[in-house]
């Protein structure tokens, strides 16, 4: 719908008596933001906010609790313990829980072209059968 002079001449009237937004907008058959939007454009005063907002509290001086200052300083982070990480040519099979101190790679030679030894790599690749295809 356009906005026609009538339509715009109702909304002053309608704005200028206080009528909400969207009571404005269903007597001249226009949305609420339709409405808002026109009188914005319009120039008409604006209205005081819907939502009642309770009074800003007071900021209270010297109520404030800064943190105390340590005494002693704050321990230190734990050391980084050293990963045996497996590089080149070894089995990269995880063995144990990551993160556990015992945690360690297979460290084997590995099979050619895979990244784990043939004892993993028997659990970790499935034989095809032959005149099996990939599948696609």
């Amino acid at each position: 719908m356009s906005w026609t002079e009538e339509r715009v001449d109702d909304l002053r009237r309608l704005w200028d008596a206080g009528y909400s937004a969207s009571a404005i907008g269903k007597q001249i058959g226009m949305s609420k933001n339709a409405v808002i939007g026109k009188a914005h454009r319009l120039g008409l005063r604006a209205r005081p906010s819907p939502i009642r907002r309770s009074a800003p509290k007071p900021i209270l001086a010297g109520r404030i609790r800064l943190e105390e200052p340590r005494s002693e300083p704050a321990p230190p982070p734990p050391p980084v313990r050293p990963r045996r990480i497996a590089r080149g040519a070894t089995c990269l099979w995880p063995i144990g829980d990551p993160g556990d101190d015992d945690f360690r790679f297979c460290n084997e030679p590995v099979v050619e072209g895979k990244p784990y030894c043939a004892t993993h790599c028997a659990k970790a690749y499935i034989a095809r059968r032959s005149g099996e295809t990939a599948a696609a």
